[in-house]
């Protein structure tokens, strides 16, 4: 079974790693406690959209990125096939309807 948690808490410790910061620096410039950090990125707690902004906001890195993150993981973890581009004929009906809505 995928767990949203777990995929979400990793994607939080590779983006602190990658920044080169510490458990406790990104819990202290994001309000939360060092313990419940610890916990969601180990996958044992639920992180509500405030902690994961805040904990985004301390990272540094937008939430679109960390929730595009996760879902390209579950995305593999359930053998989804995700296009990384828009297909054109997609594209294509919105820059139509785009153009027809500022006539």
């Amino acid at each position: 079974m995928v767990l949203v948690r777990q995929e979400i808490g990793d994607v939080l410790r590779d983006f602190r790693l990658q920044k080169g910061r510490t458990l406790r620096q990104v819990a202290g410039k994001a309000s939360v406690a060092l313990g419940y950090l610890s916990e969601v990125e180990r996958g044992q707690k639920e992180a509500s959209s405030e902690i994961l902004a805040s904990v985004a906001d301390a990272l540094e890195v937008p939430i679109s990125k960390i929730m595009r993150e996760v879902s390209d993981r579950l995305a593999v973890l359930e053998g989804v096939v995700v296009p990384d581009t828009v297909p054109a004929d997609l594209f294509a009906d919105f820059d139509s309807n785009l153009v027809g809505s500022r006539a």
